[in-house]
């Protein structure tokens, strides 16, 4: 019997070595080589975190870092390029109007800019494989409608945030489809148009050039003692504050001096 169960199990074991390994799928190849692209992304995210390449909001954070060179690469740009184009914010992906353009444009769509004031913009575009042209208008009443003109940048930037405005609502009439989910502009999630903003700096004068140094801090241990105190430590000393020094020689509290080699 137990012949029998050893015979068995050798022939189980001949047919299970001579099953051939399943190929790999399509989506299995595609998604280890994700992953691989995706390692040295974050390698790369962070050597370059604290590099003022990195725009503000991605700036210290290799994890968005890597997701936003990830997201360009499937959009056709590069690192460097992803970098000045992509923001993350509150969480979600979005590219610049720029860059927005460029990415259609790069994939044959046509996109052109009509007429661009400060109250009004008008932009029109093409698939590249169609005739007919979509035309876009922004202006500043339809802007009001939607509360943007509080903002600080429409007070400032009126014209530049028509053009975003108007970027973003093209794009995704012609070629949604090219924009891989990013569908946004940042203009028009955030509000603003995007560029390093420096700390402000107070301007430099000649007052403040030649001003003296400021009086180091006394340490509070240093601090002269409280004026009873002071009085009653020194309530032997003349008023007028001159040191007596007759009184201090005929002192019998100071000890006495041992002459060398005299008597003890």
């Amino acid at each position: 019997m137990s012949t029998e169960i050893a015979n068995r199990d050798e022939h189980q074991a001949v047919a299970t070595q001579q099953l051939p390994a399943p190929a790999p799928s399509a989506g299995t190849t595609a998604l280890v080589q994700w992953a691989q692209e995706a390692n040295l992304a974050y390698d790369m995210a962070t050597k370059l975190a604290a590099t003022s390449f990195v725009p503000q909001s991605l700036r210290g954070k290799p994890g968005d870092i890597a997701a936003a060179i990830l997201a360009g690469s499937e959009l056709g740009l590069k690192p460097m390029a992803t970098l000045k184009s992509i923001d993350i914010i509150q969480g979600t992906p979005a590219l610049r109007a720029h860059a927005m353009r460029a990415v259609i444009q790069n994939q044959g769509h046509a996109i052109e800019l009509v007429e661009s004031r400060d109250d009004y913009c008008k932009m029109r575009g093409r698939r590249k494989d169609s005739e007919a042209w979509q035309e876009v208008e922004w202006d500043i009443p339809r802007a009001r409608l939607l509360g943007l003109l509080n903002k600080d940048q429409w007070k400032k930037q009126p014209k530049a945030m028509l053009v975003a405005r108007a970027t973003g609502e093209l794009c995704r009439l012609i070629a949604s489809d090219a924009l891989h989910g990013m569908a946004y502009v940042s203009e028009e999630i955030d509000g603003y148009v995007h560029g390093e903003v420096a700390p402000a700096k107070a301007p430099l004068s000649v007052a403040a050039l030649t001003a003296p140094a400021p009086a180091p801090a006394v340490p509070e241990a240093a601090q002269p003692v409280a004026e009873a105190e002071y009085s009653v430590a020194r309530a032997d000393e003349p008023e007028d504050g001159v040191w007596d020094h007759d009184a201090a020689n005929g002192s019998t509290d100071w000890p006495e001096t041992v002459t060398p080699g005299g008597a003890e």
